[in-house]
């Protein structure tokens, strides 16, 4: 399938896990990608396995809370292929910490990050969208933890909650110009990239006061992977959501629907 032929996309945050497989996703279905991260190797290793697999790619490094940055990639799209069609917010910023630990300066950096180069991405994309009367479709990259109260994460949470009502303000905003804003929320993810899943085996095995039960709190059966949540955003990116703005598309198995003190999956005691 070709669903989004002829489009240009920019994913932020382009690293091998969700953002990387969703700039990987987009190019599959014909897109041709501007991948940026804050580490230009990151960067163009993901343009390289999109041009490996056939697709048309190129990469930019730079940090999202720099509006120059946010600048130059939408300038650089726009030279290379006349217009901008998608934009995926995906750049984030980890550090869990609570609101008891975390210094100050930790908290806005995150917040940065995940609302400010946001921000910065967005208006620079949709400005370049409106010069070009380009009808195109923005995705923010949410999380559950926007939609529920995650303890010992407090940058993180904040920032993606506040994503919530950015979507929405933003897709009224832009509505004027055809421009669709919507939100996609993914869940605790099985990474695909070995070093990610060492990194998330880590995180989730490590004792701590809050301790996380993913795999036996998730009614379906399994973590999704990043791959779970391609045909969410290239369904958002495509011209089948052209009426769908200021919403959002959940990938969660079920996490964010479950009555809270259903365990779905509960630890078999041993005889």
């Amino acid at each position: 399938m070709n669903r989004l032929t002829g489009k240009v996309a920019i994913v932020t945050g382009a690293s091998p896990n969700i953002g990387g497989t969703l700039a990987l996703g987009l190019a599959a279905e014909g897109a041709r990608v501007l991948c940026t991260d804050l580490s230009a190797e990151v960067a163009a290793d993901c343009a390289d396995k999109i041009i490996a697999a056939g697709g048309e790619a190129v990469a930019i490094s730079g940090d999202v809370t720099d509006q120059g940055h946010a600048e130059s990639a939408a300038a650089a799209a726009v030279e290379r292929w006349g217009k901008i069609d998608i934009l995926v917010n995906n750049a984030v910023f980890f550090q869990q910490q609570g609101v008891l630990t975390m210094a100050y300066t930790d908290f806005r950096r995150q917040l940065d990050v995940i609302l400010g180069g946001s921000f910065l991405f967005t208006r620079a994309v949709a400005n370049s969208m409106i010069e070009t009367k380009t009808a195109g479709s923005i995705i923010n990259v949410l999380s559950t933890a926007a939609w529920q109260g995650q303890p010992g994460n407090i940058g993180y949470a904040t920032g993606k909650s506040g994503l919530v009502n950015f979507t929405r303000s933003a897709a009224m905003e832009l509505a004027q110009y055809g421009i669709r804003v919507n939100g996609f929320t993914p869940t605790a993810t099985a990474p695909t990239d070995p070093a990610m899943r060492s990194r998330m085996a880590e995180l989730m095995g490590r004792p701590g006061e809050y301790r996380m039960d993913f795999e036996g709190q998730l009614p379906l059966s399994r973590l999704p992977t990043p791959a779970d949540y391609v045909g969410a955003v290239v369904f958002l990116a495509s011209n089948e959501s052209a009426m769908v703005t200021g919403t959002n598309i959940t990938v969660d198995g079920g996490a964010t629907a479950k009555y809270w003190p259903w365990t779905p999956h509960p630890v078999q005691e041993q005889s």
